[in-house]
This record gives C-alpha cells, sequence and structure tokens, in this order.
C-alpha cells in the first residue's frame, strides 16, 4: 500500500494568519514533516487559506486524520488526502464518498477477494460485483463500500490495484445528483477558487450514460453505478486549487 501520494494532506479553512512555520509546528506533533506549504495568491502574496503538509510515512499522515478535527490558529480546518496535480482532472477525483467503482474484475475474482484486498485502506462495509440480471454473467466491474470516507480516498490514490495477479482500475463512485448539482462532489470551496463544472449532458434512462464536456478547469467524464448497464459519465470541473491537489 505504500505510496508516496497518501502520505500528503490537504489542509482548508485555514486562517489568513497562518503561516507556514505554523502550519508545520501544529502538524509535527502527529509525525516528520518532509514538506509544509502555505498557498499564497501570486498577485497580493496573502493566502489563500489552503495548504499541504507531507509525513514521511504513510502511518502518520494516518495519525494526523485520524485525530480530526483539528483547530490552527483558531480555525477548524479540513484535512484530506491530497490528489495529485496529474490525477486532479479525474472525473470524481475531489468528491467525498465512501464508495469506489472497481472496473477490469475477471471472471475468477469474487466479492471476498474486493473485500479482502480493500481492507487494508479501512474498514469495509460490503463489496459487490455487478452481473447481468438475465443471464447472471458478471459484466466485468463492482463496488466497494467503505465504512468512512478517508479510506475511500486511501483507495483511490492508487489508481490500479493488484488483485489475485489481475489489475483492476479504481474510482471514485460519484453519486449522480452531485454530478448533476455542481460536478464532482466538494470541488466548490469557501476557500482557493470556486470549480463550477456542469454536467449538461442527458441521460438516455434511469441510469444510462449522461456524457458532457464539464466546465470549469477539468472536463471528463464520472463513473457511477448504472443498474443493469455498466457505468456512466459525467462532466467534471475542479476548478481554483482543484479541490486538494498540488
Amino acid at each position: 500500500m505504500e505510496n508516496s501520494q497518501l502520505c500528503k494532506l490537504f489542509i482548508g479553512g485555514l486562517n489568513v494568519q497562518t503561516t507556514e512555520a505554523g502550519l508545520r509546528e501544529y502538524f509535527e506533533a502527529y509525525g516528520t514533516l518532509t514538506d509544509c506549504v502555505v498557498v499564497l495568491n501570486p498577485q497580493t502574496k496573502r493566502s489563500r487559506c489552503f495548504g499541504f503538509v507531507t509525513y514521511s510515512a504513510v502511518e502518520e499522515a494516518d495519525a494526523a486524520m485520524a485525530a480530526s478535527p483539528h483547530a490552527v490558529d483558531g480555525n477548524v480546518v479540513e484535512l484530506k488526502r491530497a490528489v495529485s496535480r496529474e490525477d486532479s482532472a479525474r472525473p470524481g477525483a475531489h468528491a467525498k464518498v465512501k464508495k469506489l467503482f472497481v472496473g477490469g474484475l475477471k471472471g475468477d475474482l469474487g466479492e471476498n477477494d474486493l473485500v479482502e484486498h480493500f481492507s487494508q485502506f479501512g474498514p469495509v462495509e460490503k463489496a459487490e460485483i455487478i452481473s447481468n440480471k438475465q443471464s447472471g454473467k458478471k459484466r466485468g466491474f463492482g463496488f466497494v463500500y467503505f465504512q468512512n470516507h478517508d479510506a475511500a480516498d486511501k483507495a483511490a490514490v492508487v489508481k490500479f490495484h493488484p488483485i489475485q495477479g489481475h489489475r483492476v482500475e479504481v474510482k471514485k463512485a460519484v453519486p449522480r445528483e452531485d454530478i448533476q448539482a455542481g460536478g464532482g462532489g466538494s470541488s466548490r470551496s469557501s476557500w482557493g477558487g470556486r470549480g463550477r463544472g456542469r454536467g449538461g449532458g442527458q441521460h438516455q434512462s434511469s441510469y444510462g450514460p449522461m456524457k458532457s464536456g464539464g466546465a470549469g478547469g477539468g472536463g471528463g467524464g464520472s463513473w457511477g453505478p448504472r443498474s443493469n448497464s455498466g457505468p456512466y459519465r459525467g462532466g467534471y470541473g475542479g476548478g481554483g486549487y482543484g479541490g486538494g491537489s498540488f
């Protein structure tokens, strides 16, 4: 599970007066920091009220997450796993979900295999592999349900997972209503920029495909459930700070 991106945390809602030194001093209580940054507005040089801390080990980042909520210089701040710049435009990359879409599943993989594998990231409620209702044949994808958001975030940071000798792909399963409402869950925030991705496509059925261009800084498709027809795609925009990417 070791992945350097898992060591990096996004810190949102910072006091405008919080400095990198102050941020470092606070979060060093949970482990050794290899990097710490408060993001500034390039024109005004004032804090954009968010930043990032990177720990030397995943366990230290886990400890900081587990100790939430945190108050720094009087402000209660939001912590979540930072999304890499490369992945920040991926559909639903910044959504706050407990459910992951898992694609590329081979016929010999079972739901217990998914539960066993993904439990390394945190407690799993259940896993399901979708089958054709008429034939009963597995459709090659499924879903994993975690008990908390951070476990889902950790698993989603690792784009491809090896399970029983097979390489499967993981994406956040973004609820359809979130795509329709604003494009990818928590892409908008009171700190850092305002991404307004809009899923402007149309459904072909209740769970049919939805395609759109997604305005706001990152376009593309979001994975989500289609009861018996596979995943759908929807627009996603991640403007501003990218909802936690750096």
